[in-house]
């Protein structure tokens, strides 16, 4: 089962996805595009050119999961920021904004603090 946790780590495909595409689709971006390990747990995630459909892969120890969702109006936002090797890393929080809907632009964050790693 699908759960968005801060434990588990977001990667955002940097093109636009043909959600045509399924599990061993979505598995070869990952692995050549992205150059990522899918068998790690990590959340994958790729959005379609117009925005409006969005899919997740996970690995769960015994198979993949997919997460599908397709808008019936509007439109997904991609967060600005920078790509390395074709995928961005976002947070728990941000994927839950983008799949409400809400303006990551006109979101400000507060400052909390953070154990040092």
């Amino acid at each position: 089962m699908l759960h968005l946790s801060t434990q588990c780590r977001y990667y955002l495909y940097e093109g636009y996805a043909d959600m045509r595409k399924g599990f061993d689709g979505l598995c070869g971006l990952v692995l050549s595009a992205m150059a990522r390990k899918i068998t790690t747990g990590d959340i994958f995630i790729f959005i379609n050119r117009p925005a409006t459909h969005i899919k997740l892969l996970q690995w769960e120890g015994d198979g993949f999961a997919l997460y599908y969702k397709r808008l019936e109006r509007g439109s997904f936002e991609r967060p600005a920021g920078t790509y390395d090797n074709a995928a961005m890393k976002i947070s728990a929080q941000q994927l839950t904004l983008i799949l409400e809907g809400i303006s990551l632009q006109h979101i400000k964050k507060r400052k909390r603090y953070q154990q040092a790693a």
